[in-house]
Formats: C-alpha cells, sequence, structure tokens
C-alpha cells in the first residue's frame, strides 16, 4: 500500500485522516525563497506555522507526522530543534544541491528523527550518489513542481517520461530507502490523469506520494475518505497488471506526457 501524504494544519482534518489506513500528515514551514521560484503558477504556498506541528502531533493514534523546514540556512538548527520538540515524527528538507548540505542537515538532526530529502534541483540529481548513503535517510522524495523547473522542463511529469524518477527510485532502493515522487490528482482529473500517475507509482515502487488539493475541497461532490477509497480500488487493480500491461501503460504515459510538453512548447 503506497502511504498517502495529506498536507494540512487543520486537526479535525488531521482526525479524519488518521482514522483511515496508510495516510502520513505534511506540516510544511517552507517559506524561503518559494513565492519568487514559483512566482506566476498556480502553485501552493504554505501558511503554516510552527504550532501547527504540535496541533498536528496531538490528535494523531497512529499516522505519522512529517514536517518540511526551510532550507539550509543558518536558522536551520533552531528550527529542527523546535520542530522535534513540537512532536515531528519525520524532517523534510527542501531545495538541498549538494551532499554537503544534506551532511550538514543530518548532523544538526543528529539522529533524532528520520531525514526525508526532497530532491527537487537539478543539481541534487546530478550528485546523487553522492549523498544517496547520507546518514539518517529514511526516504528519498523527488519533488516534481520545482525540479522540472530546475531542469527547464515545461510539464511536471517530463522528468518521469525522461527516465531521471526511476534513476532515482533505483538509486533509493539500492540502499534500502523508502522512495517516493510528485502529487496525486483524483483520478479522472489532471492533465495526466490520477490513474495514470498511480499507475507508474506501482510500476517503480513507490512508497509515497502527496494527495494533491483536489482530494479536499469544498466543491468536491465527494467527501475525501470516499476518493481514498477510489484510489486504494484502483491501486489494488493497477497492481495486477502483467508486466506486458505495465510496459504498454508505460509506453502509453510518457506518449502523453511527451505530447502535453509539445503542446505546452507550442503554445509559449
Amino acid at each position: 500500500m503506497i502511504e498517502l501524504l495529506q498536507i494540512t494544519n487543520d486537526p479535525e482534518f488531521a482526525r479524519r485522516c488518521d482514522a483511515l489506513e496508510g495516510l502520513r500528515l505534511f506540516v510544511d514551514l517552507e517559506r524561503l525563497g518559494k513565492a519568487e521560484r514559483q512566482a506566476g503558477r498556480n502553485t501552493f504556498i504554505s501558511a503554516h506555522q510552527l504550532d501547527d506541528v504540535g496541533r498536528i502531533k496531538a490528535v494523531l493514534t497512529r499516522s505519522r507526522l512529517m514536517v518540511r523546514v526551510n532550507p539550509l540556512n543558518p536558522a536551520t538548527k533552531t528550527e529542527v530543534d523546535a520542530v522535534l520538540a513540537q512532536g515531528a515524527d519525520l524532517l523534510m528538507l527542501p531545495m538541498f544541491t549538494s551532499a554537503d548540505e544534506l551532511r550538514a542537515f543530518s548532523g544538526l538532526v543528529a539522529g533524532r528523527a528520520p531525514i526525508v530529502p526532497l530532491l527537487e534541483t537539478a543539481a541534487a540529481l546530478q550528485t546523487l550518489d553522492d549523498w544517496i548513503a547520507t546518514p539518517g535517510l529514511a526516504e528519498v522524495f523527488v519533488g516534481l513542481n520545482d525540479l522540472h523547473l530546475s531542469l527547464g522542463c515545461r510539464f511536471m511529469f517530463e522528468p518521469l517520461a525522461d527516465g531521471l524518477v526511476e534513476r532515482v527510485a533505483r538509486a533509493a532502493r539500492a540502499q534500502g530507502l523508502r522512495f517516493g515522487f510528485g502529487g496525486i490528482a483524483r483520478l479522472d482529473e489532471g492533465l495526466l490523469p490520477g490513474r495514470d500517475v498511480l499507475g507508474e507509482h506501482l510500476r517503480l515502487g513507490s512508497q509515497a506520494v502527496i494527495l494533491s488539493r483536489t482530494f479536499h475541497r469544498s466543491d468536491a461532490a465527494a467527501p475525501f475518505e470516499q476518493e481514498v477509497a477510489v484510489l486504494r480500488a484502483a491501486e489494488r487493480e493497477l497492481a495486477e497488471r502483467s508486466a506486458a500491461q505495465i510496459e504498454a501503460d508505460r509506453a502509453r504515459v510518457n506518449a502523453t506526457i511527451e505530447g502535453i510538453a509539445a503542446r505546452m512548447e507550442a503554445d509559449a
């Protein structure tokens, strides 16, 4: 079962997520440089605060709580100490570019919680083999939104079609680390439908994916719990594919991604 990551600072919604099997809650404290990187794009910039970590942790009975801190900076030690004091189970480091940065972060955490490096820069991808064995890592997560911008791609899922995500999956697996990537929309939504994204997660052995904002919105006809159940049913169905079906789906999804990217390039 793929672990579904839900970003929220709402304790009541966190309780609903905690009641479901296989969800991880996610408080997002990243601010530094994010607005500038994603200016003009329809992306989510979190307004979560440090106290939200403790508020969410207090309502959880079985789900783990991951906190994304800011990129490495002079205040990182203070932030790490504060987040851990609030009860974070895992720490995610965004926007690192080198093994030295990740090792410095690992030194600050000092084994107090597992680390999830968020691979979202071309430099981090290029130096993958240098940092993948950093002590304290639990999972490598590929952030497609910023990674595709860093690589100069038009469409978020181009690194998936280019085989770059698969390269990271293989490296993580060789180190005995968990692996996840990107976000997923409801199964019939998105430029690349959620069902196709889910199929690629299963093909690559992914163990984690972020649920997009479409999974919990006020105008949704079906409640969150029902949509998660639909996703789980599709996950079981896709897991039964034959090797030939998996390969046919991979080729079709890659062609879809390349077509979308080409149209975006033509429209630009």
